[in-house]
């Protein structure tokens, strides 16, 4: 059963997707509030969380950073602010997803279950491969972490899917729409500039902190490549 935490000012929305989710046998709990989302995300532990951005105690953009302290479950915003930056802000918070109100019901659903699948994916993943040399580089997929030697690179979710995804290609050329569709599983055109400003994000950090600047190259109007540096 697959178990859903919503969080919404609007209780009528609440009433009729609470509906909807139940009559699909899920397990369902609703918050109107941010700070009664945030505590249901520690004691309820859903598999995932339908977030609502414009809330009256707490946005959820700063909602949803409090959250990732707690949950890694996929987290997908619900809103009427659909504007490039709206998205791009949400994917930064650590939104797995973005959905426009309004919204299909029935596609809502679809949209949840790949993204438990694809979070159950990267978890078993992650068990079965726990560290990935890119020397001097390392990452640790049991913890979640980019390390230099013994130094962690602090990254945010997508940074860190991000390396992850390039790792785990070293040497291929990842076009912007395959790196798209991994980190949020779909990908228009518009997209190019959600995935530039995270590389960017992620290349500052790796060079502020260690350095080098050569770990990823760009390939030209086309996307990146991660080398192995000798």
């Amino acid at each position: 059963m697959i178990k859903i935490l919503m969080i919404d000012d609007d209780i009528e929305v609440l009433d009729i997707n609470k509906k909807f989710f139940e009559e699909k046998n899920c397990h369902v709990e609703v918050a109107e509030l941010a700070i009664k989302g945030l505590q249901l995300a520690k004691t309820f532990n859903p598999d995932c969380i339908l977030l609502d951005v414009m809330m009256p105690d707490l946005d959820g953009f700063s909602l949803c950073k409090e959250i990732r302290k707690i949950t890694d479950a996929p987290v997908l915003f619900l809103s009427g602010k659909v504007s490039e930056d709206d998205k791009i802000e949400g994917f930064e918070a650590g939104g797995d997803d973005y959905i426009e109100k309004p919204y299909s019901l029935r596609e809502l659903y679809a949209r949840i279950q790949v993204s438990i699948r694809r979070h159950t994916k990267t978890n078993q993943y992650k068990k079965e491969n726990m560290i990935i040399d890119i020397n001097p580089f390392y990452i640790d997929i049991e913890n979640h972490k980019l390390l230099y030697g013994e130094e962690e690179i602090a990254l945010s979710n997508k940074e860190y899917d991000l390396i992850l995804f390039l790792s785990q290609n070293i040497g291929k050329e990842i076009t912007f729409e395959e790196i798209g569709l991994k980190l949020w599983g779909s990908y228009i055109e518009s997209d190019r500039r959600n995935v530039m400003v995270n590389m960017s994000r992620l290349r500052k950090k790796i060079e502020s902190q260690t350095g080098i600047d050569n770990l990823i190259e760009t390939v030209w109007a086309k996307g990146y490549k991660l080398v192995k540096l000798k």
